[in-house]
């Protein structure tokens, strides 16, 4: 996909429900009333969250005090009571009509109880409130209505909201953004269109319509970017934004000119060099990725040289160039990436054929780390999988289920290697454990539903299972595919194509590439199905889904 245009503000430069609150002065208060928020505040102390926001909430309504009000939605967000949190917000509200941060919380609460509709007037008078600025609260909307997974009726309250403000290129910008949320396509673009009329210089919305476009032909991104960089050409992210769909359209020569017209207009900025190289890098032009990432090792402005460190050793695995991974590794001594860089170590010794080495030095690490002893028995696990030693990795997520048996990365990790071993029975009771324990857990329903899905079993499940993922992790590719896998179980073949086109165009993967190919050459494309396969295996020649699928089929 394209790079997102970010905005980097605060949402509506207002602090969401979370925060710290402010607590009211005790001198301006009477001595009942602080006798009541002193009874909030020990019952707070002693866990009691419902009792405080409750006693905080009364008060407030007695004394309409604005401040106390706020306090009973702190503490109530702090306990996890939202109905309790919405009450005393619109309390606030009530007490507060025109306070923006009023307006906020309570709008942010609704659309978290799934309640988007409701919110739907609360946002429009924060809009309307002074000291709001409107573009930039219209370039945040679609963040603040994330929380909730209704793709549709977020773009319904946005199209209203933004209806208000016709030439607000921010507002139109704002409806594309919902409407490609929801795979309103047509509207996406329009709303995209409509924006850049109202403002051409702007390049967020030739982002927005190329992200659109992207879906059914790169060539269509490129060229309307190609537009839009002829007419702005000092614009940077419109340009990036460019080479990177030139690159996705394959078109790499001209991509490169991109870059180096960048970098030749910004030859100092750092963040841009690492931009360009990790881009390169996404999109497997080594070279480019590689010339630009050893220019950050050295240069003592640049804030995170371990960062490209860590990315030339990932370079040079993605090439199987282990002892140079290795090297590049071995330079990462301390700070956020040497975990990181020692277990990515373990698996360059490990492809060296030396898997005993491998766990050894892992065995090491954990010795120097014994907190992060989880994700050393994840890696253990892995490189025992990726040997096809899966008995190995079955029994050292088990023992180490035995310490910490609701632990979400041990129980998916054990569900997934009992899956190897056919032990069906263990992959549904453990994916069920973490989903108790974490039902936010988007994987973890993707990967039962999934798992009936390929067994072609109990579908209807597996369809509720994938849906529910889907709507915790709607731009999750992985799990668009496990939905089109569903499709073509049941027989839809004309759906589960359509979905599986959407999956693979996010997220060319091999795994994605094999049940694509799979569903055209059912349907009788068989000359579409060889080119997905083949260029699903120029990236991924050893994919063991992919290489069965096509003996299968071929055969």
């Amino acid at each position: 996909m394209l790079i997102r245009l970010l905005v980097p503000i605060a949402l509506f430069a207002i602090a969401l429900p979370g925060a710290a609150l402010a607590q009211p002065d005790a001198k301006e208060l009477n001595e009942p009333t602080l006798y009541e928020l002193l009874l909030g505040e020990i019952a707070m102390q002693r866990g009691d969250y419902a009792l405080a926001a409750k006693t905080y909430l009364e008060l407030a309504r007695r004394t309409g005090d604005a401040r106390v009000a706020r306090r009973a939605v702190e503490v109530a967000n702090e306990g996890k009571l939202p109905e309790l949190a919405l009450e005393a917000a619109k309390t606030w509200q009530e007490i507060e009509p025109k306070s923006p941060a009023a307006l906020q919380v309570v709008a942010a609460l609704l659309v978290s109880a799934k309640r988007v509709d409701e919110a739907e007037p609360y946002l429009e008078k924060l809009l309307a409130s002074e000291g709001v600025d409107l573009e930039r609260a219209f370039l945040q909307l679609n963040r603040l209505l994330a929380a909730n997974p209704d793709k549709a009726a977020n773009l319904r309250v946005v199209q209203r909201l933004a209806a208000r403000h016709p030439e607000l290129a921010p507002a139109q910008l704002a409806i594309a953004q919902a409407a490609a949320a929801a795979a309103d396509d047509k509207s996406a673009l329009a709303a995209a269109r409509r924006a850049a009329e109202l403002r051409p210089e702007w390049e967020a919305p030739a982002v927005m319509e190329a992200q659109v476009l992207q879906k059914r032909s790169t060539a269509e991104a490129a060229k309307r970017l190609a537009q839009f960089v002829e007419r702005n050409p000092s614009s940077r992210e419109g340009r990036l934004n460019y080479a990177r769909a030139l690159i996705l359209d394959k078109r790499v020569p001209e991509a490169r000119k991109q870059f180096e017209t960048l970098l030749a207009a910004n030859p100092g900025n750092t963040d841009l060099i690492y931009t360009i190289g990790l881009l390169a890098f996404q999109l497997k032009d080594y070279s480019v990725a590689e010339d630009n990432l050893k220019r950050l090792v050295g240069n003592e402005a640049y804030r995170d040289p371990d960062g490209a460190r860590f990315l030339l050793g990932q370079i040079a695995e993605e090439q199987k160039q282990w002892p140079r991974a290795i090297e590049w590794y071995e330079q990462i001594q301390e700070g956020d990436h040497a975990l990181n860089a020692r277990l990515r170590t373990a698996n360059a010794i490990a492809k060296q054929g030396k898997l005993d080495a491998a766990r050894e030095f892992l065995h090491k690490v954990g010795a120097d780390n014994p907190d992060q002893q989880v994700q050393i028995t994840v890696a253990e696990a892995q490189l025992l999988r990726d040997a096809n030693r899966h008995k190995e990795a079955f029994q050292i997520l088990g023992e180490a289920l035995k310490s910490e048996p609701d632990q979400p990365e041990l129980l998916y990790d054990f569900a997934l290697t009992a899956e190897k071993l056919e032990k069906y029975d263990l992959l549904e009771q453990n994916l069920r454990k973490l989903i108790e324990v974490r039902p936010d857990h988007a994987h973890a329903y993707n990967a039962l539903g999934y798992s009936f899905a390929e067994r072609n079993t109990r579908l209807r499940e597996a369809r509720e299972l994938i849906e529910q993922a889907l709507k915790l992790a709607p731009e999750d590719y992985f799990i668009v595919d496990s939905l089109g896998w569903v499709q073509y179980r049941e027989g839809d073949l004309k759906g589960a194509a359509e979905t599986l086109r959407r999956a693979y165009g996010g997220r060319p993967d091999a795994e994605i590439g094999a049940h694509l190919g799979e569903v055209l050459w059912v349907m009788g494309d068989r000359g579409e199905a060889n080119r997905i396969w083949q260029e699903s295996l120029k990236s991924a020649p050893d994919n063991e889904t992919l290489l069965k699928t096509i003996k299968r089929l071929r055969r």
